[in-house]
């Protein structure tokens, strides 16, 4: 029977690198040894017992160093390999797990292609003892040429779990379950038997979305500033002389700051800033309040900082309306 056919981009972070040893658990990064698309498919050759992977060498990087301009070359990629692949099943991309979840979501938002496009990353690199890179990426070709990934957006898939690229946030430092989705959970399940689903994302995402970033060479700047007790404003005045055209504000549960860092912040709208109000929680939604209307903050919604950040800057480059920007924040 022939074997579905996946292609592998390599973008390089932990699930990429080789330490000194199998107990280099954690200092690996230091030796910058990072292994491109094939050769990390050849460290791992069982994935070809679930798929004909094709290659795909992009750069090999950690993922802090990973911005726009690396998420615009995924999505126009992406694109190019089904017009060059007409048999394509899916699409893996391996990736750091630092940013993981933005350029899931940033992917989600932006990529134009229908067939399942998956990241994976690792929390142990490829040469460490009982490292889980080889079972993710293999569990992640599984999943992106599942029939049953079409239509569900990107996916993040670590540790069996499949989760949806909005929803999943890394949540700690070290552990191999890191990976999670406050509130909801899961999708569904990469299990030695099958690749099963038991919910679906309500939340528009790709490639059914209004963003093209075909022309941008580059995104609005769009800042955060984070809530803690004291706050006096200061990083709000700072991201302003900076050239802001947006800010998070990343408050208090349910969505509050401190009172010099609300004044700076309100100072910001008045000044044409667009400030978007969520909370460091990493739980829940926010609430558009007396006091944050008439300061003239959007809220948004459930979005942790690092996404409403990005869903900020893509919608600063089709509108300014406040009431478009709160349809776009209730919608993707």
């Amino acid at each position: 029977m022939n074997k579905p056919k996946v292609a592998f981009i390599g973008t390089g972070g932990t699930i990429a690198s080789l330490g000194r040893g199998p107990l280099d658990l954690q200092d690996y990064a230091s030796l910058g040894n990072m292994m491109h698309a094939e050769d990390v498919l050849a460290r791992w050759p069982e994935t070809a017992l679930v798929a004909d992977v094709l290659p795909i060498r992009y750069r090999a990087i950690p993922s802090p160093a990973i911005g726009f301009p690396d998420w615009k070359a995924l999505s126009e990629l992406c694109t190019q390999l089904v017009q060059d692949h007409p048999d394509l099943a899916g699409i893996v991309i391996g990736h750091g797990t630092a940013t993981l979840e933005e350029t899931a979501y940033f992917l989600n938002l932006t990529v134009k292609v229908s067939l399942p496009v998956v990241i994976v990353g690792s929390q142990r690199p490829s040469s460490a003892l009982s490292s889980d890179a080889g079972m993710n990426l293999v569990n992640a070709i599984r999943v992106a040429a599942s029939p049953a990934s079409r239509g569900l957006g990107v996916l993040v898939v670590l540790n069996d779990e499949i989760h949806a690229a909005r929803e999943v946030t890394k949540t700690s430092t070290l552990r191999v379950q890191t990976f999670r989705t406050p509130d909801f959970g899961v999708l569904g399940h990469a299990d030695g038997d099958a690749v099963e689903y038991y919910r679906q994302p309500i939340r528009r995402r790709a490639p059914d979305t209004e963003f093209d970033i075909a022309g941008l060479n580059a995104l609005p700047r769009v800042d955060i500033s984070y809530s803690y007790a004291g706050g006096d404003g200061t990083a709000t005045r700072a991201f302003m002389a900076a050239g802001a055209a947006g800010i998070i504000a990343a408050g208090f549960a349910p969505g509050m700051s401190a009172p010099d860092d609300f004044e700076a912040l309100a100072e910001a709208a008045r000044q044409g800033v667009v400030v978007v109000q969520c909370t460091r929680a990493g739980s829940g939604r926010t609430f558009r309040g007396t006091r944050l209307r008439e300061a003239g903050f959007l809220i948004a919604d459930n979005l942790n900082p690092q996404k409403a950040r990005l869903l900020l800057s893509l919608a600063l480059t089709i509108t300014r309306d406040p009431e478009a920007m709160l349809r776009i924040f209730r919608t993707y």
